[in-house]
């Protein structure tokens, strides 16, 4: 796969004008691949939002370089270009109500192409393929104040679609959604990366939103404290909660089980990370008991 998104020695500093200047990042060095599902934790104030803003320009580096598909975001800025870098990354942030601005879903999603200028039945193909995308098609003609998180979230990554990215960065999608709307919005993104091979950035605080993706950083303090397949970031709890983080719930209630006497045997995958392989585990578990 090649390399879609990498930062260099990438520093960000925040200036208050008070003499209280920081760091949000310093000398991030990090590479996302193409076709790549990545998924972002950290303790608030571990700069994850100010590394997803670098990833599509909305915020440029103090130091060091962000490349994405090898255009330097700095330069594109310095020549007005960086709706170049916006039509390879679409953003999704935390609040679906401050990122829908029409008043009928598909004016919405039709938005940030009729902004590039694309021809009106090419737009109107599009609106189409990406409210299907994401399941809401049928949607196409309700007022966005009509629908709930989750579709509301749904109806912003379908607006990133018609946009033709390669590339989708989510800024914790998920924090204000009820379960059934975070299960929605977990459900598409996997469909799209699977099924269309999206690139995928995931910041969240959700251990078991990470445990599905492909690879984790972890950020402390603006710097990578570690990254690696979730099995083998999450394989270490203590070193998780130094960093702020707790293991997955069905990590957890797994350990909790084998605390009590009951140690289920291991899935496929070899360990305990989501809610599947806690229920491959407990299947394995009765199937030994009653044989």
């Amino acid at each position: 796969m090649s390399v879609l998104i990498e930062m260099e020695g990438l520093s960000h500093l925040f200036g208050t004008g008070q003499g209280g200047d920081k760091y949000a990042l310093q000398g991030v060095n990090l590479q996302l691949r193409q076709g790549e599902f990545l998924a972002v934790l950290g303790a608030n104030g571990s700069g994850k939002s100010t590394l997803a803003r670098h990833m599509n320009g909305l915020l440029l580096p103090t130091e060091g370089h962000c490349r994405v598909k090898g255009m330097d975001t700095r330069e594109l800025a310095e020549a007005g270009e960086l709706w170049r870098v916006r039509r390879e990354v679409g953003m999704v942030f935390q609040n679906p109500d401050n990122q829908l601005i029409a008043a009928v879903v598909e004016d919405d999603v039709a938005f940030g192409p009729e902004n590039l200028g694309v021809e009106p039945d090419k737009i109107r193909r599009r609106v189409h393929e990406a409210l299907k995308a994401v399941g809401m098609r049928h949607f196409a003609k309700f007022a966005p104040h009509l629908l709930s998180g989750g579709q509301k979230q749904r109806v912003a990554i379908a607006g990133a679609l018609a946009m033709q990215t390669e590339c989708l960065v989510l800024d914790e999608p998920t924090a204000m959604l009820d379960p059934q709307g975070r299960q929605e919005v977990m459900q598409v993104l996997e469909g799209l990366h699977r099924e269309r091979g999206l690139t995928v950035v995931l910041i969240t605080h959700f251990m078991e939103e990470a445990a599905r993706a492909e690879r984790v950083v972890v950020m402390e303090d603006g710097h990578v404290a570690c990254e690696g397949t979730p099995r083998e970031v999450f394989a270490e709890p203590q070193a998780m909660q130094k960093l702020g983080l707790e293991a997955p719930l069905a990590g957890e209630l797994a350990q909790l089980l084998s605390q009590s006497g009951i140690r289920l045997p291991l899935p496929e995958a070899g360990s305990i990370m989501t809610h599947e392989d806690l229920q491959q585990s407990l299947v394995l578990y009765r199937q030994r008991q009653e044989g």
